[in-house]
């Protein structure tokens, strides 16, 4: 951190202790040079993440547009609103870790339907009917035999 005093770039830190609101972090710091101190605050860079939509168009991540989705999804199904919850804090924190800053609403979506296949099947059928806008009775039938097929494949609980 550089001294305001003289310049310096090394300083060494006396004090450091949360604010108030408990948003930043106050540093007490002296120049290695002059011994002045002077007080910085650290704060967490947030970055919003991007969303780019089938038209091309950008706009911000909106965890409560997902949510109201999976809701619909879920309704008049044995789902809880804490379930809901944590899958999107589970689809929103693989969001965040990838470090990506745009990301793809088809991307999304993906997420959203294996978190919530983990859920609730009929609520994840109905999820990818709307998200996959299936055209016929067909394509709806054809994502219904490879669900159930996978299903088959896994051992029984």
């Amino acid at each position: 951190m550089k001294c305001p005093y003289c310049g310096e770039l090394e300083s060494k830190v006396i004090d450091s202790r949360p604010t108030e609101d408990g948003e930043k972090i106050r540093r007490r710091r002296e120049c290695l040079r002059c011994g002045k101190r002077f007080t910085t605050y650290e704060i967490v860079e947030t970055v919003p993440l991007m969303v780019i939509k089938k038209d091309r168009s950008r706009q911000v991540f909106d965890r409560q547009k997902l949510l109201g989705g999976m809701l619909r999804a879920c309704e008049k199904r044995p789902v809880s609103y804490e379930m809901l919850e944590r899958a999107v804090d589970n689809i929103e924190q693989s969001l965040l870790n990838s470090y990506e800053r745009e990301v793809t609403s088809i991307h999304i979506g993906e997420l959203a339907m294996e978190e919530l296949k983990k859920v609730d099947e009929v609520a994840y059928v109905r999820f990818a009917s709307v998200y996959r806008q299936f055209s016929d009775l067909n394509t709806f039938m054809n994502e219904l035999k490879e669900m159930l097929s996978k299903r088959s494949e896994q051992p029984e609980k």
